[in-house]
């Protein structure tokens, strides 16, 4: 075994073992990755992308404005399916309760469900009402209420929807002459020459 020992003292400590081996050559310098080369802006396109959806699905879902039908419309459109049926009891009390919302609206009455007496009561020295118009609705509402409560006898017809859309006409010529009334200015009243106040 010590006869063993120098020779493999001899064999690694050989001149050929010190050489160098050759280099391999060397690599191609390493390109840049995707997300590298573009992960800025593909960050800066998805909070774009998001905000784009989010504003949309905001836009779509957002509450929309109720839209505000004139008083007018609502009550013709509940008077013309009235047109052709039976003027009883509960048509006279349909057509009256839709001249009384028409005018609550129209007018600006106060809201609350009231009596035939307490709506004339309410309708009779208001302002924007007038006398002759708060006279024919207080006459037309009687009536209704004369025939919807009177025993079953040969009256004629009130025509109630047809009168109904009459005194809405008569109301709309109202409002639209009080709009112009107050959409004119007020005259000028011209001061007096100062030699005259002197």
């Amino acid at each position: 075994m010590l006869a063993a020992r120098p020779l493999f003292a001899l064999v690694t400590n050989a001149p050929a073992n010190d050489e160098i081996p050759r280099l391999r050559p060397p690599h191609a310098e390493i390109p840049a990755t995707f997300w590298d080369q573009y992960g800025t802006w593909v960050i800066l396109a998805g909070v774009a992308a998001l905000a784009l959806i989010g504003a949309a699905v905001w836009f779509f879902t957002r509450p929309k404005p109720p839209v505000v039908v004139p008083p007018e419309v609502l009550a013709r459109r509940a008077l013309e399916p009235l047109r052709h049926q039976v003027e009883d009891g509960a048509l006279l009390s349909r057509v009256s309760q839709v001249l009384r919302h028409y005018l609550a609206a129209a007018f600006d009455l106060p809201p609350g469900e009231l009596t035939t007496a307490e709506f004339c009561g309410a309708i009779t020295g208001h302002p924007l009402i007038g006398p002759e118009l708060s006279a024919a609705f207080i006459a037309f509402l009687r009536l209704c209420d004369r025939d919807k409560f009177s025993p079953p006898a040969p009256i004629p017809p009130l025509s109630a929807v047809a009168q109904a859309l009459r005194l809405i006409e008569q109301s709309q010529a109202r409002r639209t002459a009080l709009a112009q009334a107050a959409a004119q200015p007020p005259p000028k009243t011209l001061s007096p020459p100062l030699a005259a106040r002197a």
